[in-house]
């Protein structure tokens, strides 16, 4: 039975999705195991296995920008271990935590400072791709040298300062009284042209008039214009009409005070 515990001890089983770093006698040795059976020495050794497969982790960070505006930012960092690196991870950082807390945290911060000091708050606010592709260039550089592969990042929340939310608020209203200023200019414009195409309007028909007037028959124009006036009910009945004359350009005017009496 002992010797069967001893024999069982000498092999350690490697699955899918792990790496392991053999220590004998507390030193780590080189070589990662990877996926299948290994043996190690009994009693006097240990396997540390890590999960290779894809971690997320969210780290917070924040910086200024090239304006000298306060930016902070939520990052959401798809990653995975080297497999063939897991015996410097373990050297130098031991856990997974002290990987995420020792490294990926601090090189986020670092990242982030160089991507948000190349362009003002609203080129972040408003580029947010260019901010993030210009951190996932950085980040995954920093952390390549310890063996952690950066697989995807994400920008899961990017607040600003109160005082430049105030200032986006005040521009926007500023903008919009600029167009509503920009339209009622515009709505009076049009007002203005189209008065004086009504007044054009009406001094060409009254130029028309006076010609008419003027000419062979106009008399009979003025004559007309009063008959139709009278039956339509849009004009008084003259008292007085006077009628004839060859020197009068008044069709017929005669005094209807007489016809009463």
């Amino acid at each position: 039975m002992a010797l069967f515990a001893v024999a069982s001890s000498s092999f350690v089983i490697i699955n899918p999705g792990q790496a392991g770093v053999l220590s004998v006698l507390g030193k780590a040795q080189d070589g990662a195991l990877l996926e299948g059976v290994h043996f190690k020495p009994p009693v006097v050794s240990v396997v540390d296995v890590y999960d290779v497969t894809v971690q997320k982790f969210e780290v917070p960070a924040q910086s200024s920008t090239k304006d000298l505006q306060d930016l902070s930012a939520r990052f959401a960092i798809n990653f995975r271990l080297d497999p063939s690196e897991v015996v410097t991870v373990r050297r130098t950082q031991g856990t997974l935590a002290n990987i995420v807390s020792k490294i990926i945290a601090p090189q986020t911060q670092e990242s982030f400072k160089i991507a948000a000091a190349r362009r003002t708050v609203e080129e972040a606010i408003t580029k947010r791709e260019d901010l993030k592709e210009d951190f996932d260039e950085a980040l995954g550089a920093r952390l390549d040298k310890y063996g952690i592969i950066v697989l995807d990042t994400s920008v899961v929340d990017l607040q600003f300062s109160p005082e430049f939310a105030r200032a986006v608020e005040e521009k926007q209203i500023a903008e919009q009284r600029a167009r509503r200023a920009v339209y009622v200019a515009q709505e009076a414009e049009q007002e203005a042209q189209a008065e004086v195409n009504r007044a054009k309007g009406r001094a060409e028909a009254q130029r028309l008039l006076a010609e008419t007037l003027k000419a062979q028959g106009g008399e009979l124009v003025l004559q007309k214009e009063a008959i139709e006036a009278w039956k339509e009910g849009g004009a008084q009945m003259p008292r007085v009409l006077v009628t004839g004359g060859q020197s009068s350009s008044v069709p017929f005017i005669f005094n209807m005070a007489d016809l009463q009496e």
